[in-house]
């Protein structure tokens, strides 16, 4: 029940994301920093896709996915479309990998120490949705600020 559950709250936010990329008029304005904004939509986007692909897809998946977080503060203008394709590949895995996993896997111990402690995995995927969600807020805060 609690992975249906993760696994819906995922498709909605990781959807709502897609859909805040869509949505920019500008293409130009997703790469755009201004005054105390220091990550553009697009860097969001893409250290969004890279966290989840690491921490959701490689160590739960198995995916062989292998991260360069330094890339996705420092890559730009990437076309939309492209982190539209980043982030429709992110949804199906993180689909794929949560259908696996069962109430007893939640309850185990995360494979990384990502803080300074152990947790369960279902903790960690709470905190990933958290972490999505923050930066989901951001990416939409900006695009109504700077895509007029």
């Amino acid at each position: 029940m609690i992975t249906e559950n993760l696994r819906s709250l995922y498709n909605r936010d990781l959807n709502k994301l897609k859909t805040e990329i869509e949505s920019y008029q500008n293409e130009n304005v997703i790469w755009k920093t201004d005054k105390n904004i220091s990550n553009s939509a697009g860097n969001l986007c893409l250290h969004l896709v890279g966290n989840l692909n690491n921490y959701i897809g490689a160590e739960l998946g198995k995916t062989g996915y292998i991260r360069n977080r330094e890339l996705e503060f420092s890559l730009k203008d990437v076309p939309k479309a492209e982190l539209i394709e980043k982030l429709t590949a992110t949804i199906t895995m993180v689909n794929d990998v949560l259908s696996k996993l069962t109430a007893e896997d939640l309850e185990k111990e995360y494979p990384l120490v990502v803080f300074e402690d152990t947790m369960t995995t279902g903790y960690f995927l709470i905190h990933l949705l958290t972490h999505l969600d923050y930066h989901l807020g951001q990416i939409n805060y900006h695009r109504r600020l700077l895509d007029i």
